[in-house]
């Protein structure tokens, strides 16, 4: 979807673009839809786990599917992540290389160990070439942040660390909605 290059959309071209990509005419967009309408500049398909964890963060009515009033807050969600991902793109190839995605985590305030960092990128370096592309670097903060706030959840005195039984454990993981 090339049209999420427009800083602050008029309601007219969003609902433009809106119609454009409920192709079925239902009102909603699906993740299918919308899978096919973006575009991650490298003209291979939006990964569909990103757009699926985007669709859920913005159907409000638990349907599936995002509204028009939905797909305005995901339109501004992609736009702010498009920036923030040139930012971290120092080279601007385009991709996240592993060095460009410790900095990206460090300015988000998170201290992690170039191991977990390595690891991190290796789950989200879809295609195994050394690079992040853009619904991959989406996916990956978002997982990230996720499970960071359900890990929050129990350290309550925030130092990182906490203590927690087996099935406390398992119905925190099966609660995160990735």
């Amino acid at each position: 979807m090339a049209y999420f290059s427009s800083p602050v959309p008029s309601r007219e071209f969003l609902w433009d673009v809106f119609q454009r990509v409920d192709q079925d005419r239902s009102g909603y967009i699906t993740a299918d839809e919308l899978q096919r309408a973006l575009s991650n500049g490298t003209w291979t398909p939006f990964n569909p786990e990103t757009v699926r964890l985007m669709i859920g963060m913005f159907d409000k009515q638990n349907r599936g599917a995002i509204n028009f009033e939905d797909f305005g807050a995901l339109w501004k969600y992609v736009t702010d992540w498009q920036a923030c991902f040139r930012s971290f793109d120092r080279d601007s190839s385009g991709n996240i290389d592993l060095n460009e995605l410790k900095s990206a985590l460090t300015a988000f305030g998170y201290r992690l160990s170039d191991h977990l960092v390595s690891q991190m990128f290796r789950k989200f370096d879809r295609f195994g070439k050394g690079t992040i592309l853009f619904d991959d670097f989406i996916q990956c903060c978002i997982v990230l942040h996720t499970l960071t706030s359900a890990f929050r959840q129990f350290d309550t005195d925030q130092d990182g660390v906490i203590t927690i039984h087996y099935e406390q454990f398992l119905n925190m993981v099966f609660s995160i909605k990735i």
